[in-house]
């Protein structure tokens, strides 16, 4: 049986406890919120009575014992909870993202491999069916090797609280999911960055609702990214809308099951090269899948065997790099050098 203290009640908390009760061999003994009523109320909530309840992570933990942290805090609060977590010698599998700063990340990812403890995020977009399709797609040649990358996001969610006084909040709380998709589903590790940010006038957040970035992948990929968090109607899905551009034709995912690719036929119409379509295999049974599930799952595995879970917090750190350079580009409005993080 796996113990785990879970560090942050609030609503996203809701995503990890539905996986939670879904797996055998896991218990959740303790909950820790800064408002005990909310911790209290999530424990009612998931049927948790044994859990012991508390608004310090280090009381909790101390009182617990447990082999596994599972932090749902304000990315300002990670480092602190990571490094109570590795202190008590106890393994961490984080929300995205990873850190509020690239200085907290590395300190974090530092802490890990110093305490030798298994370090993940949740990063679940890498779970989604139809990622893990394109990745296979591409992998095998069908339509050649990717030169363009374009994802569109466009939502409009009134979170209240905290995201909505936040600083680049497009870019630091949710432009990783997208960046980090194409980071895998192209095999890409970016090099630089150019980005813009704005505020539009109908935007109800502080700042960096909305923006636009240029991200060159090196060996001839370039990603493009357009986002706003202010944008009514037309509802992109949550994962974004695809156009990946291969040198033999084109992939389209709507972000949803709507999934299709051509590839150039050996004859021309007039100017133009003649597509066809192309099937898209199905997921592979090896294929992860399941969302947070999924890197629960992984995470788990990771601790009982030694390995290391995909999403290891010493592989995220390059996607979070991206979120940081495209923000240093926002405010310095020059292309920015994108740091190589090693694993």
């Amino acid at each position: 049986m796996m113990d785990v203290v879970l560090v942050g009640c609030g609503a996203m908390s809701r995503a990890w406890l539905d996986a939670a009760r879904q797996m055998d061999g896991l218990a959740i003994v303790g909950l820790v919120d800064l408002d005990a009523e909310r911790a209290q109320a999530r424990a009612r909530e998931y049927d948790l009575t044994n859990a012991v309840i508390g608004t310090s992570v280090d009381g909790v933990l101390d009182q617990t014992k447990p082999d596994a942290v599972f932090d749902v805090v304000v990315p300002a609060a990670r480092r602190e909870v990571a490094f109570s977590a590795f202190a008590h010698n106890c393994h961490l599998l984080t929300e995205k993202p990873l850190a509020d700063s690239p200085e907290n990340a590395r300190a974090i990812i530092e802490a890990a491999r110093r305490a030798g403890r298994v370090h993940a995020v949740v990063q679940n977009r890498r779970y989604v069916a139809n990622v893990r399709r394109i990745r296979r797609f591409l992998d095998s040649g069908a339509i050649g090797k990717p030169t363009s990358i374009h994802a569109d996001f466009f939502v409009a969610p009134h979170f209240g609280g905290f995201r909505e006084e936040m600083a680049h909040v497009l870019l630091l709380d949710m432009a990783i999911h997208t960046f980090d998709a194409a980071r895998y589903m192209v095999a890409g590790e970016p090099a630089n960055v150019y980005c813009q940010e704005w505020e539009p006038a109908n935007s109800w957040y502080r700042q960096g609702s909305s923006a636009s970035a240029v991200f060159d992948f090196g060996g001839g990929k370039v990603f493009t990214y357009a986002g706003s968090w202010c944008a009514a109607g037309f509802r992109s899905s949550w994962e974004g809308s695809w156009r990946i551009v291969a040198e033999r034709g084109s992939l389209l995912w709507d972000g949803h099951d709507g999934l299709k690719a051509e590839v150039v036929l050996p004859e021309r119409e007039g100017l133009l090269d003649k597509t066809g379509p192309m099937e898209v295999p199905p997921l592979d049974p090896a294929d992860r899948v399941d969302g947070h599930l999924g890197i629960i799952t992984d995470f788990l595995h990771a601790i009982e065997t030694g390995t290391e879970p995909e999403t290891r917090g010493s592989d995220n750190i390059k996607s979070l790099a991206m979120v940081f350079g495209a923000i240093e580009s926002a405010e310095t409005g020059r292309r920015v050098a994108i740091a190589q993080e090693t694993q």
